[in-house]
C-alpha cells in the first residue's frame, strides 16, 4: 500500500480568507467528478482511484466534509491536495488554478494579515473546544434539563448530533476552566464572545444554563453560537456578536449543510429561527437556512445566490412575520433580477411557526405549503389591491393607482401579466390600467403609504405655467432637509438637472452647494434667509403632514430611499440614451448606410450598463 504523500508546503502564504473562499465556492464532488466517474454510496461518493490501478472502487469523496480518501493507496486530502496530486503541481500553483476557476483574487499575506490570522485561528480553536465542551455537557447529568427540552421539541439524537447541539452549564467558570486547560488565551476567547472580563479581573462564562447551537462556516469551522434559554429567562436567545471570524448579517445558520441540497432543489427555504431550521431539516427539508437573529440582508442573499437562484421565505404567521417577509422581499429584489419569479412567500397560519407547523402537520403538510407559496410580487400586491378595492375611489382613479402599483413593484417585462392579475381582482379591464394617465414617477411608490397617490399633492398652488414637482423631487428635498449630509453623499448621482420643477431644481442646486457646511436643518435654512420664495417652499416641505409624504425612521431608511431614487435616475438616463442610439442605428440601417464602430461600441457599452442597473 502506498503511503499518503505530504503536499508541498507553500513558499508564499496567501490570505487565509481567499483559501477559505476556495473551499466554500469549489464543490469538491463536482470538481473531482470531472476526473473520476463517481456514484452514490450512502453519504459518500465512490469511484476508481485516479492515483493507482484498481478494479474495485476504493476512492471515496465526502462532499459534506470537503475531503477525499482512497482506502487502497492511502492518498487523501482536500480539493487543493487533489489538484496538487492530479496535476503534479506545488501548493501555490494548485491554489492559483482553483482561485481562477472560482473567480477569486489572490493576495499574498501581509505581516498584519499574519497577525490577524493567528488571532483568527485561535478563535476557531476556542470555538471548536467550546462546541465540544457544550456537547459533552448536554450528555452529562447536568444536561438533563436541556435533553428534556429537546425531547419536548421532538428532536432526535441523530439531529442533535448532526447540528452539534450542546448545553452551557449553570456555572460562572465551567467554560473558562476548559479553555484554560487547553491553553487558550482568555483575552482572545473574549473577542470570540465566549467569555466576558470581570471588573475585578479574570473572566466569566458568557453562556450559562442555555441550550447551545453552534453556527459553522461553509468551510466547516465553528464561527458563532446561539444560546437559547430553557425557561422564561430573557433574552430568549443570546447570540454571538460580531467577532474577527463572524459578521452578523453576513452568515446563515445551516448553510454548511444546506447548500448542496439547495443546489439539487434549485432553492433555499429561509426561516427566522435556529430551531425552526433544525426542525425542517429533521423533516427532510435539508435546503433550509436561518437568518441568525437578524433581518434578511443583502450579504445573506448574495451568499445564497452562490448555490441557488430561488428562495422560499417562511417566517412566522403573525404581523411581525409578515413585516419580516415584506422587508426580506425588498432586500432580495435588489439582488435577484426577477424577484417575482425567484422569491416566493410561504404563508403559515396565524400564530404558527415552521417548527410547530411541521410537527403538527408533518413533512407532507409543509410540502403542500411550499407548493402554495405566493410569488413575492403577489404577496406585495394583494394588500394594496384590497385597499383600492375597499375604498371609495372612482374607477378611473383606481385604474391609475393600480397601474402605479404594477410599475412600482414589477419589471417592465412582467407588466402585462400583472395587469391581468390586478384587473381580474379589481374587476376592471387590463386596457383601463394600461391606458390610465399615470405620472412617470411610479418607481417611487411605497406600499407603506395608505393610498398610492397620497404623496402627489402640491406643496402649494403653482403659478400658471409652472410644472408640478414629481414626488421624488419632494422626497429628495424632504430627506436632505432632515439630514444635509446625504445631499453631499448623493450629489453626483442625484443631480439638480434631474429635477423637472424649476423651483425645486434651483433650491436643490443651492442645497448641494452648501450642504457640506450645514450640520442641521436650521443651518441649511440659513443659506436661504434672503430668498423668501425658496424659504416658503422649504418651510412647506418641512411642515408637510404625515399623510402626504413618506416618513423615514432613521438615517438608514433615508439613505436606502435615496439609493432607490439614484438607481431609478441612472436607469432612466441609460434607457433614454440607448433609445436615442438605437434610433440612429435603425435610421442608418434603413438608409442602407454602414453602422460605425463608434455606434456599435457605445451600443454594447449601454447594453452592459442596462444589465447592471437592472440587476
Amino acid at each position: 500500500m502506498q503511503a499518503t504523500e505530504s503536499p508541498v508546503r507553500p513558499s508564499m502564504r496567501f490570505d487565509q480568507s481567499a483559501l477559505r473562499e476556495i473551499h466554500s465556492r469549489v464543490d469538491i464532488a463536482t470538481f473531482i467528478a470531472q476526473y473520476v466517474p463517481l456514484r452514490k454510496r450512502g453519504n459518500d461518493l465512490v469511484g476508481l482511484c485516479p492515483f493507482h490501478n484498481e478494479k474495485t472502487p476504493s476512492f471515496h469523496v465526502h462532499p459534506d466534509r470537503g475531503f477525499f480518501k482512497c482506502f487502497g493507496c492511502g492518498v487523501g486530502g482536500d480539493v487543493i491536495s487533489f489538484v496538487q496530486k492530479r496535476e503534479g503541481v506545488p501548493f501555490n500553483d494548485a491554489v492559483r488554478m482553483l482561485a481562477q476557476k472560482a473567480g477569486i483574487e489572490l493576495e499574498p499575506e501581509s505581516p498584519q494579515a499574519a497577525r490577524m490570522r493567528g488571532e483568527r485561528e485561535t478563535i476557531f480553536e476556542a470555538n471548536r473546544l467550546a462546541a465540544a465542551f457544550f456537547a459533552r455537557a448536554l450528555a452529562s447529568d447536568a444536561g438533563a434539563k436541556a435533553r428534556a427540552y429537546l425531547e419536548r421539541r421532538a428532536f432526535s439524537r441523530e439531529t442533535v448530533a448532526r447540528f452539534g447541539l450542546g448545553y452551557a452549564p449553570a456555572s460562572w467558570d465551567a467554560l473558562v476552566g476548559e479553555l484554560q486547560r487547553n491553553a487558550i488565551d482568555l483575552h482572545v476567547a473574549a473577542k470570540a464572545g465566549l467569555v466576558k472580563p470581570k471588573e475585578s479581573g479574570g473572566f466569566y462564562d458568557f453562556y450559562r444554563d442555555r441550550l447551545m447551537i453552534p453556527t459553522l462556516a461553509s468551510t466547516g469551522e465553528v464561527i458563532a453560537f446561539g444560546g437559547r434559554a430553557l425557561g422564561d429567562d430573557e433574552p430568549k436567545y443570546l447570540n454571538t456578536a460580531t467577532t474577527p471570524v463572524y459578521t452578523k448579517g453576513r452568515h446563515l445558520f445551516a448553510l454548511n449543510v444546506a447548500r448542496r441540497a439547495a443546489q439539487r432543489e434549485g432553492a433555499f427555504v429561509v426561516v427566522e429561527g435556529y430551531l425552526d431550521c433544525i426542525a425542517l431539516h429533521q423533516a427532510g427539508f435539508e435546503n433550509a437556512v436561518a437568518s441568525l437573529g437578524t433581518s434578511f440582508t443583502l450579504e445573506q442573499v448574495n451568499e445564497l445566490r452562490k448555490y441557488a437562484e430561488n428562495v422560499f421565505l417562511c417566517f412566522d404567521g403573525d404581523a411581525a412575520g409578515e413585516a419580516a417577509a415584506t422587508k426580506a422581499i425588498d432586500i432580495a429584489s435588489k439582488v435577484l433580477e426577477h424577484a417575482g419569479s425567484s422569491v416566493r412567500v410561504v404563508l403559515l397560519p396565524p400564530g404558527a411557526d415552521p417548527d410547530s407547523y411541521v410537527r403538527e402537520h408533518g413533512s407532507q403538510g409543509f410540502q403542500a405549503l411550499l407548493k402554495r407559496a405566493k410569488p413575492a410580487i403577489e404577496f406585495r400586491l394583494d394588500p394594496e389591491i384590497d385597499r383600492l378595492r375597499d375604498g371609495f375611489s372612482s374607477p378611473a382613479v383606481i385604474a391609475r393607482k393600480a397601474e402605479g402599483l404594477i410599475r412600482a413593484m414589477t419589471s417592465r417585462e412582467e407588466w402585462d401579466r400583472w395587469r391581468q392579475y390586478v384587473a381580474d381582482r379589481l374587476k376592471v379591464s387590463p386596457d383601463d390600467l394600461r391606458n390610465s394617465r399615470f405620472l412617470t414617477n411610479t418607481a417611487n411608490f411605497s406600499p407603506r403609504s395608505n393610498v398610492a397617490g397620497s404623496r402627489y399633492a402640491p406643496v402649494r398652488s403653482s403659478p400658471a405655467g409652472t410644472v408640478e414637482p414629481l414626488s421624488f423631487e419632494r422626497e429628495v428635498m424632504s430627506i436632505v432637509l432632515e439630514e444635509p449630509a446625504l445631499a453631499v453623499e448623493f450629489a453626483e448621482r442625484i443631480r439638480p438637472s434631474s429635477f423637472r420643477d424649476p423651483r425645486y431644481r434651483g433650491i436643490y442646486e443651492r442645497i448641494v452647494r452648501h450642504a457640506a457646511e450645514a450640520a442641521t436643518t436650521a443651518d441649511l435654512m440659513a443659506f436661504f434667509v434672503e430668498d423668501p420664495a425658496a424659504l416658503g417652499v422649504l418651510a412647506a416641505e418641512g411642515s408637510r403632514d404625515r399623510s402626504s409624504t413618506v416618513r423615514f425612521g432613521d438615517s438608514g431608511e433615508r439613505r436606502a430611499h435615496l439609493e432607490r431614487i439614484a438607481q431609478r435616475i441612472e436607469r432612466e438616463e441609460v434607457e433614454s440614451r440607448y433609445r436615442e442610439l438605437r434610433g440612429r442605428i435603425d435610421e442608418a440601417f434603413t438608409a442602407g448606410e454602414p453602422i460605425s464602430d463608434e455606434l456599435r461600441k457605445e451600443s454594447e457599452m449601454l447594453v452592459s450598463k442596462l444589465r447592471k442597473v437592472k440587476a
